[in-house]
């Protein structure tokens, strides 16, 4: 059977009167993608946040098991690699700089990092561009300097969310393909995404969510027989026919790109001043 990574148990997040988690649990198994599906709204963000320690549940726990030891993962930073969907960059610094300053947060000696950065960068078609500085990337550029920050420190661990959204063709091909290298090689992923098509392809193992909960947990094809459906289309819309709640802006603007940033890099570089977010 394969290896516990990763227990979310019993969490229920609570935002004031706002109910974003609703007693969710699940388990992640080491070397699995794991598709997480669902509208704005329901919840997808919170329980990323939550696996990599940004977040604290208000009810429940979430534990990383490592070396025999379980131990609350805000205390173990260092095994998850998180794209956020703002990637948070600093537009005075090139891509490796990017990655570098990163990777030295982690205690990655810089040769490492940087071996490790173009091997992920080829895979990427961005080993091109490393040494430009990231205020003219594009879209995809910059999604794929994060994922590359992402990776640098070896997490155990990768949390994605929406890492296609906005890219063309050619570079959520790429992005894909990469995520599914990874779990060759033994690596988990948690993929958050809204296009059920892309889940359905890469994906070993589905969560719908709606409404801060966990409607269907298992893979494409288990999805599709429990309900009868022909199309993963057809078996998530049978799933969550119940009014979705609005997506609660929670937060004030701004303040979640910040937070991705403390969590990723630490506090702002002294030479990068007034650093911009890349949206």
């Amino acid at each position: 059977m394969t290896e516990g990574l990763l227990s979310i148990r019993g969490v229920t997040k609570e935002f004031g009167a706002v109910r974003a988690l609703d007693d969710v649990s699940v388990e992640i198994r080491r070397g699995d993608i794991v598709g997480l599906v669902g509208s704005n709204g329901a919840g997808k963000t919170t329980l990323l946040r939550l696996m990599c320690g940004l977040y604290r549940p208000s009810i429940g726990e979430v534990m990383f098991h490592r070396d025999g030891e379980t131990l609350q993962i805000d205390k173990l930073r260092d095994v998850v690699g998180v794209v956020p969907e703002s990637t948070g960059l600093y537009h005075r610094l090139t891509a490796w700089e990017n990655i570098r300053y990163s990777s030295r947060l982690h205690g990655i000696p810089d040769d490492v990092a940087w071996d490790r950065t173009q091997r992920f960068a080829r895979a990427l078609a961005l080993d091109g561009d490393l040494m430009r500085h990231t205020r003219g990337f594009s879209r995809g550029m910059r999604q794929k300097t994060a994922l590359l920050r992402a990776l640098v420190h070896g997490p155990e661990i990768l949390l994605l969310d929406e890492p296609t959204a906005g890219l063309d063709v050619t570079s959520a091909r790429l992005v894909r393909s990469l995520v599914q290298k990874l779990r060759d090689e033994g690596g988990t992923v948690i993929y958050s995404t809204h296009n059920l098509f892309e889940a359905e392809k890469i994906c070993d193992r589905i969560l719908i969510m709606h409404n801060g909960e966990i409607r269907f947990d298992g893979t494409p094809s288990e999805l599709m027989a429990s309900t009868e459906s022909t199309t993963i289309e057809d078996a998530y819309i049978l799933l969550t026919q119940d009014s979705a709640r609005e997506d609660q802006n929670l937060e004030r603007e701004g303040w979640f790109a910040r937070t991705w940033r403390r969590f990723l890099t630490g506090s702002r570089p002294p030479t990068v001043e007034g650093g911009d977010d890349d949206e």
